[in-house]
């Protein structure tokens, strides 16, 4: 257990297409249209505020947050609202959301809440995990018990995403400050920041500041998926997460540095989450980590990076190992979009489907412990109740499994729709 959890793979991480090229400010014109959507969080969609015509400004909340797993969704320019329907999305194919055609590109959001109670502003803001999973962050900043220690996750270890990395060393001081103001109000007595160890100057910037904020640097072996909340907290605790349980259970809350950034802008500016720093990169003629407003179009990025290189065989919104995969670049980026990936077929493998082999690689590199070929006949077979008991539901759909298998067996897509359906075995349990 040399990575401080079980399995884990090394993938060709391809960073340096993007690691040493500064975040880039994306420029926008009069009359362009940005595409907001109202679910960019896990939890019920946000409720729209404004109607067709309606003017907006940037950073006004166009989106309410509707029940306690949900947050707002603002404006990130100032413009016309010209229609409210469906758009694209990588994650459940369509989404409600709202339209505005900008009228001044130079605005920028004001100050838009002062004196609420911490997790008030923090929902006001809008603000949810910026890592990928997208959770309501004033939901997980209201933990019902004593938490010791706060862990900010520097891991980025997806192949390919850069973002994360460039922040480290472009806003470092906002982020230590955005993890300090919640180590402060949640009284939290330990602050540990961890990146993976291939991103020396990130662990470099961090260390400048150690003393005088008084938190530590955890190196960390790379390996994916060193950044999953419960391999981070084994990793730099050696806490183990039990079955079903959350990290607040072994006294712990883990953080992406991006969501500190976000954080920090809220409480010390009063300014709510319109952008976020996204990668993008593959097969395009010059990749790039830009800052870009939620709801501007991916087709805008890639031609922000000069177009394709040859033919795009497959776009991956987020990182390839976890991000999902699209047809279409008429989609807007959301808050969960970390990166923009082309593929042209030469860079693609084969995925020519076999019978498994029984050669226990995907075991092996399971970083749940799980056992994924038998968990596949199950979901095959359509045995929910026996997939429950392999503890599916443990399973972080991570895609080890299946990069690893030599038969191409799509192992993560099964465990995802089992899930599903087992999920509906648990709930008919619990009301019985």
């Amino acid at each position: 257990m040399t990575n401080g959890f079980i399995g884990g793979i090394h993938p060709d991480y391809k960073k340096t297409l993007t690691a040493d090229k500064p975040i880039e400010k994306l420029f926008y014109e009069k009359d362009e249209i940005v595409s907001i959507p109202l679910s960019q969080h896990i939890g019920a969609p946000a409720q729209e505020l404004v109607k067709k015509k309606e003017q907006v400004l940037c950073g006004q909340k166009i989106g309410a947050s509707k029940g306690f797993i949900s947050t707002n969704i603002h404006s990130s320019v100032t413009g016309e609202v010209v229609s409210i329907g469906n758009l694209n999305s990588p994650l459940t194919g369509k989404v409600k959301g709202i339209n505005i055609k900008i009228s001044n590109p130079e605005d920028s959001p004001k100050q838009i809440v002062t004196g609420k109670k911490f997790q008030d502003l923090i929902l006001e803001a809008g603000i949810v995990g910026m890592g990928g999973a997208t959770f309501p962050t004033h939901v997980k900043l209201s933990p019902p018990k004593k938490i010791d220690t706060l862990i900010i996750n520097g891991a980025e270890c997806e192949p390919f995403l850069t973002c994360d990395y460039r922040q480290m060393i472009e806003s470092t001081e906002e982020i230590i400050k955005g993890a300090k103001i919640i180590q402060d109000e949640l009284k939290i007595e330990k602050l540990i920041i961890a990146v993976e160890d291939n991103k020396p100057e990130a662990i470099k910037a961090f260390n400048k500041y150690v003393h005088g904020f008084n938190f530590e640097v955890k190196a960390l072996p790379t390996v994916y998926p060193q950044g999953g909340e419960k391999q981070l907290i084994l990793s730099v605790l050696g806490r183990i997460v039990p079955e079903g349980k959350l990290p607040l259970e072994v006294g712990v809350i883990v953080h992406n540095v991006a969501t500190c950034k976000a954080l920090y802008d809220a409480v010390e500016n009063g300014l709510p989450l319109t952008e976020r720093a996204v990668t993008v990169t593959g097969a395009v003629k010059e990749p790039k980590n830009l800052l870009v407003k939620i709801g501007t179009p991916v087709s805008k990025l890639i031609d922000a990076c000069g177009g394709y290189v040859g033919e795009p065989e497959k776009i991956v919104i987020g990182g390839p190992m976890m991000g999902f995969s699209t047809n279409t670049t008429d989609m807007p980026v959301s808050k969960a979009t970390s990166g923009v990936i082309v593929f042209r077929k030469e860079d693609l493998p084969s995925l020519k489907m076999t019978n498994c082999i029984r050669c226990g690689r995907c075991v092996n590199a399971c970083p749940m412990g799980l056992v994924p070929a038998i968990m596949e006949q199950f979901a095959i077979s359509e045995l929910y109740e026996r997939l429950l008991d392999w503890h599916v539901l443990n399973c972080i759909e991570c895609g080890c499994c299946s990069y690893v298998c030599p038969a191409r067996r799509p192992l993560v897509g099964y465990f995802k729709t089992g899930k599903r359906q087992v999920m509906n075995i648990v709930k008919e349990r619990e009301n019985k």
